[in-house]
């Protein structure tokens, strides 16, 4: 950035004008990526009351308290619940990011989540002349994404803001951006916390389920896994069923026969051999095809004493548990 050229720095005198006049008395403001610092502490000038944060693991040192920089990574999920700005403001950052428009949609998600509205200035370097030109120079390696009025202006429409203001400066050769996330607008906050509830019971299952199936192994019963890939290896990944805990897994694919279990190592066999090897207890991961799985067990005589399923985080029996997949059975 040629921050002592005449033209680039009346460009940046007159931004930070813009954004002054659009802060509260008291404001909370962060820069990400403050490089000198220079940026965020002419605002700071411009209206002391206020509290202002930046962030840049390679930015200039801390050398005061107001701006307070700090020589790391912003983290939208930590830092906007802890520090909640009234304007975040990003400087010639997207373009280095490969995916600008996920940042955005992050910060969307969490001040939804958080009950919090924000506000942002983005600005970034336009391409428009570049192409119009056949200019090829801008096209260089420290730039992941690359912005055109259009694509700058539908990026910003599809990250969940409101578009209060798209500009441009230096000639046209930089375009900016004033948009708002507004706490009310596209709750993101159930989504989030169905999210965050399904982890949480996952990790449960995990401990749950694992201590059924050790109590399995434990107990000596002869048990078996129908099917050697996709959800039924994902499931024996889970749960480290290894072939020597869980050595017996079929499939009814007979392209699949003598193959190996990814991962885990069992040789799968075909589901026949349960015909003439019976087991004690049938394990069937993908419960959405469970009841289809027992009807071809029937149909082909193959015979056990209990089929389990996985069921709200923990082993249940097909059969004799409620579940909801015994509609089709």
């Amino acid at each position: 950035m040629f921050n002592k050229g005449r033209v680039w720095s009346g460009f940046i005198s007159r931004t930070v004008d813009t954004i002054v006049s659009k802060l509260t008395d008291s404001p909370t403001v962060v820069e990400i990526g403050y490089g000198n610092g220079s940026f965020i502490n002419s605002l700071a000038v411009k209206n002391p009351a206020g509290r202002y944060i930046g962030f840049d693991p390679n930015g200039s040192t801390d050398e005061g308290s107001n701006p307070k920089l700090y020589q790391e990574f912003f983290l939208p999920k930590r830092h906007l619940d802890e520090i909640r700005p009234e304007l975040i403001i990003t400087r010639h950052i997207l373009e280095h990011l490969a995916n600008p428009l996920g940042f955005l949609q992050e910060l969307s998600t969490i001040t939804s989540w958080i009950g919090h509205t924000l506000r942002v200035y983005l600005e970034v370097p336009c391409i428009d002349q570049a192409i119009n030109t056949r200019r090829t120079v801008d096209f260089y390696y420290e730039h992941s994404s690359h912005f055109t009025t259009n694509s700058f202006s539908r990026m910003l429409e599809c990250s969940g803001a409101e578009v209060e203001e798209i500009g441009y400066g230096y000639g046209n050769e930089i375009i900016y951006g004033y948009i708002c996330f507004p706490m009310d607008k596209d709750n993101w906050k159930p989504f989030v916390d169905e999210s965050i509830c399904f982890r949480n019971s996952s990790k449960i299952a995990l401990d749950v389920i694992g201590k059924q199936l050790n109590k399995i192994h434990i107990s000596k019963e002869r048990t078996a896994i129908w099917g050697g890939t996709g959800k039924s290896a994902a499931f024996m990944a889970r749960y480290h069923l290894d072939s020597e805990q869980f050595p017996i897994v079929v499939d009814s694919d007979i392209n699949k026969v003598g193959t190996f279990v990814p991962g885990t190592g069992q040789e799968i066999r075909y589901r026949d051999w349960l015909r003439d090897h019976p087991v004690d207890i049938l394990i069937i991961p993908p419960q959405w095809r469970a009841a289809d799985i027992i009807r071809e067990m029937s149909d082909t005589g193959i015979v056990v004493q209990k089929i389990l399923i996985e069921f709200e985080g923990r082993l249940v029996d097909f059969v004799n548990d409620p579940h909801p997949y015994k509609n089709s059975y």
